[in-house]
């Protein structure tokens, strides 16, 4: 499911009737706990939580007229899917998330690199996701991300 919308409240009005309390408290906890630095937009068709070019001039790598994403949040097919690039470059906040989540939440964690997917709006565990939102600076995205380049 792709969505083609100019902001996030479009965004938002597109999805489906059944998980738009699920996106928006998501938005919400994730807006209540990133810490000060990233910026909110629609990045990817998603809504996306960026540095912006005002704190990195130099981008995403790939594409350096785009910011670097932090954290996506899209609804799509079958799943509400949470992209965090922490748990990609930080091993440690992964262990600590998948730990984390086993006692949080009875479903398994159905995750790929950095994608978490919730298919059951009802077992989405969002104190643990206010809790990762909080868990990275901006300074300390862009170190691991600059020090990647450097291997």
């Amino acid at each position: 499911m792709k969505y083609i919308a100019k902001d996030v409240q479009d965004y938002l009005g597109q999805v489906p009737e059944d998980r738009k309390e699920a996106m928006n408290k998501l938005r919400d906890v994730i807006l209540n706990n990133l810490p000060i630095g990233f910026e909110e937009m629609i990045l990817y068709d998603m809504i996306s939580y960026v540095v912006p070019h005002s704190i990195y001039p130099a981008g995403y790598h790939v594409d350096q007229s785009l910011p670097l994403s932090f954290i996506s949040l899209a609804s799509q097919k079958n799943n509400i899917s949470l992209y965090h690039s922490g748990l990609y470059v930080f091993p440690d906040l992964l262990a600590w998330f998948e730990s984390e989540y086993a006692l949080r939440v009875k479903t398994k964690l159905d995750m790929g690199k950095s994608c978490i997917r919730f298919k059951n709006m009802k077992t989405i565990p969002y104190d643990l996701i206010g809790e990762l939102s909080q868990k990275v600076s901006v300074e300390a995205y862009l170190d691991q991300y600059k020090n990647n380049f450097k291997k």
